[in-house]
């Protein structure tokens, strides 16, 4: 499971942020596309913030949905999967918009 590692490098970067203060809330987005599985970082989260300055905090993910544009056809559509042709004209090698992000977005400090 390597949302486990995910999580305690999140909780890492959070602390640093932190400057020791007590984190009360951590906001997450995570891409459809990441191969990140949002349920499993929450399940994580209690576990790797134990004895930090994260204890309790509440953890909010925000789900980016996938979205690719088409270097054939020039559209722009919703992407399921990284490997999808293109709904419009059928092409493949298409360019990814949103949907691969992993990032803290927001920390609310104590």
């Amino acid at each position: 499971m390597h949302e486990m590692s995910i999580t305690q490098s999140v909780v890492e970067i959070c602390e640093g942020h932190a400057a020791g203060r007590k984190v009360v809330e951590v906001v997450l987005e995570i891409g459809e596309l990441s191969g990140v599985v949002p349920e499993s970082v929450e399940f994580c989260f209690e576990a790797c913030t134990k004895g930090t300055l994260l204890e309790g905090a509440k953890l909010t993910i925000e789900e980016v949905p996938g979205r690719g544009s088409c270097p054939a056809c020039h559209g722009e559509f919703p992407l399921q999967s990284l490997f999808s042709p293109c709904p419009g004209c059928g092409a493949f090698g298409l360019a990814i918009i949103s949907g691969e992000e992993l990032r803290v977005k927001e920390l609310e400090l104590a």
